[in-house]
């Protein structure tokens, strides 16, 4: 068991999701799992936010929520899911499947928040077939060096994580995609909210592959 607790944060957090959504979070939610199929692991499900977005021709869903309290409210969810949704208690370090089990892996404002991102991704990678989708939506550095970026280091290194159950908001997340391995097809940059100056609002949504081995590997 993950035995994973931040029940302050927890409660926070599926209030804050919803109003998320609202704003226009369930918008970036729904385009970032548009067009997958066949299995899907979703990492750091949250409260089940994600699912009522996935396409009909994804055939299973394994959900990975370490929060007890979240994964509670992700297990309700998912009764109501348009697609088969099995919500399990692990961490994205260690991820309950076999190697090249699933063909796309989802995370959405998770990579920010696990202590070994590194080691997530390398995780996600076992698990995922050559030619397998990483679909991401995440908090991250801003491009802009100076001001904003300046904050998120002195927030990362202070109260932002403690605050916000190990959130960093400085993380240069698609250097660490691209050093897994990944190949990132697509690239999106944006604020959330628009034009705001929050630590957090510097976001990407993309998507990245899985290469095949090549010859001879």
């Amino acid at each position: 068991m993950a035995a994973v607790s931040h029940p302050v944060f927890a409660r926070f957090y599926e209030r804050l999701s919803v109003a998320m959504d609202r704003a226009g979070t369930a918008e970036h939610r729904r385009n970032l799992v548009a067009g997958l199929s066949g299995r899907v692991i979703e990492i750091g499900a949250g409260n089940g936010r994600m699912f009522p977005h996935y396409p009909p021709r994804v055939t299973e869903v394994v959900a990975v929520e370490p929060e007890r309290r979240l994964r509670a409210a992700a297990v309700r969810a998912a009764t109501t899911a348009p697609v088969p949704v099995r919500v399990v208690d692990a961490l994205a370090e260690a991820l309950p499947a076999g190697e090249g089990e699933f063909d796309a892996a989802v995370v959405a404002l998770v990579l920010c928040t696990v202590p070994d991102q590194a080691g997530a991704l390398a995780e996600i990678g076992r698990v995922l077939r050559p030619g397998g989708q990483l679909r991401f939506f995440e908090h991250v550095a801003a491009e802009e060096p100076g001001g904003l970026r300046r904050v998120q280091r002195v927030l990362d290194a202070t109260l932002w994580p403690k605050l916000f159950a190990g959130c960093h908001t400085g993380r240069d997340t698609t250097a660490a995609i691209t050093a897994a391995g990944f190949v990132i097809e697509e690239l999106h940059r944006f604020r959330f909210p628009t034009a705001s100056n929050s630590p957090s609002s510097p976001c990407v949504v993309g998507r990245a592959i899985k290469p095949a081995p090549t010859s001879g590997q």
